[in-house]
C-alpha cells in the first residue's frame, strides 16, 4: 500500500489500481487508523459521476457519514492541489471543507492581480 509511504495522496485519474489506494487509503482515514492524510484529486470531469455518486447513493442510503465526502478534496488545478496539501501537512491535519471556500478565495484574488495580463488593450 503506498499509503505507508507517503505524507498525502494527489490521485490522478486511474483504473482500478487508483480505485483501490483512493478508497483504502479514504477507509483508514475514515476509521481513525490513518491520521494527517490529506487527498487531493485531481480532474473534476473524470471524478464528478463518482463523487456525485458517493453524495447521491452512499451518503443519502447511510452507509457513509455526510461528512465523509470531506475526506478528499476536488480540482483541476495543480497549484490548488499543492497548496491543500501543504496547508494540510503544516496544521496537522487533514483537508478540511472551510478551505474550500478558502482557496476558492485565493484562485480570485490571483486571477484579479493577473487581470491586467489577460485583458486585451483597447486603441
Amino acid at each position: 500500500m503506498f499509503a505507508k509511504y507517503a505524507l498525502g495522496y494527489v490521485v490522478l485519474p486511474g483504473g482500478f489500481g487508483t480505485m483501490d489506494e483512493l478508497f483504502e487509503a479514504l477507509t483508514l482515514i475514515q476509521t481513525r487508523k490513518m491520521v494527517d492524510f490529506p487527498i487531493v484529486l485531481m480532474g473534476r470531469d473524470y471524478w464528478g459521476g463518482l463523487i456525485r455518486w458517493i453524495q447521491k447513493r452512499m451518503v443519502e442510503e447511510g452507509t457513509i457519514s455526510k461528512d465523509d465526502p470531506d475526506l478528499f478534496y476536488l480540482t483541476d488545478d495543480p497549484v490548488e492541489a499543492a497548496t491543500a496539501i501543504q496547508k494540510a501537512l503544516e496544521e496537522g491535519s487533514q483537508i478540511r471543507p472551510e478551505w474550500r471556500r478558502d482557496l476558492v478565495q485565493v484562485r480570485k484574488r490571483a486571477a484579479r492581480i493577473h487581470a491586467g495580463k489577460r485583458i486585451k488593450k483597447r486603441d
